[in-house]
């Protein structure tokens, strides 16, 4: 008789009496299963592709047939578009992902989402960071973000990768002196509760007090309470903020009066 497979990780499940002499390979195969969803570390190149993680059934590899059974995930490489990494719906996983990639003075994203999620389940990750996510196995949108491990962060220089948009716990360093000097601009993400971007003055020469930083809201969101829709400039050098998004009302708010 076939064997059955567990819903999340794909253990191979025995019936008394079936496999007669495998139940020790069995066993080992499953316990490297759990060994994987403990300790597990797969890294994988995505400049050239997206990735598609998997659960195959009963595989203990933590490499091609089994990478989504691994507790931490590495993506390396250039990118040279944006990527997104999936995980099968039908597996309840907690994971992490770390940010290793190249952008390459780019605005490539990376997102992280199951298969068939709509806009509400695809997640988009802080550049260079380290996170940790939760998918419940049933519903396509459940990915959720749970903390940021690690933050990275991203320069955005004048003349190559600005205007910047960015996403929850980006921390941005503002470079207004490349190519002889010029301002830049940081749009924000679509604003949810909580949710933070941080941009600091990192200009090795000159600052935002000659070259702004102009910090856009998503459409008709707020910063500060202000005019929906409203910019605000960073024009003070060696200027240092962190926004936090807290209600339609307020929108994105300075998280300390001395930013």
């Amino acid at each position: 008789m076939a064997s059955n497979y567990s819903g999340d990780l794909q253990l191979e499940l025995v019936t008394t009496g079936e496999k007669a002499g495998l139940w020790g390979t069995i066993t080992n195969n499953n316990l490297q299963i759990l060994e994987l969803s403990s300790t597990g570390y797969y890294t994988v190149s995505i400049a050239a592709a997206n990735l598609t993680l998997n659960l195959d059934a009963g595989s203990a590899l933590g490499d091609s047939t089994a990478t989504g059974k691994n507790l931490m995930v590495e993506v390396t490489g250039t990118l040279a578009a944006n990527r997104t990494i999936t995980m099968p719906v039908g597996a309840e996983r907690i994971f992490i992902i770390k940010d290793s990639t190249a952008r390459a003075n780019s605005n490539f994203t990376i997102s992280v989402q199951n298969v068939g999620a709509g806009a509400s389940g695809i997640i988009p990750i802080p550049v260079g960071s380290t996170c940790m996510f939760y998918t419940d196995g049933t519903s396509v949108n459940s990915m959720k973000l749970l903390t940021v491990l690690n933050k990275g962060n991203v320069t955005v220089q004048t003349g190559t990768n600005t205007p910047y948009t960015a996403v929850n716990g980006d921390v941005v360093f503002g470079e207004t002196a490349n190519g002889g000097g010029g301002t830049i601009a940081v749009n924000l993400p679509v604003g949810v509760a909580g949710h933070t971007v941080t941009i600091l003055d990192a200009s090795t020469s000159g600052g935002f007090a000659s070259f702004n930083c102009t910090v856009d809201p998503n459409g008709t969101e707020k910063i500060q309470g202000g005019v929906a829709g409203a910019s605000i400039a960073l024009d003070q050098n060696n200027q240092s903020v962190t926004l936090i998004y807290t209600n339609a009302s307020k929108g994105w708010q300075k998280l300390s009066n001395n930013q």
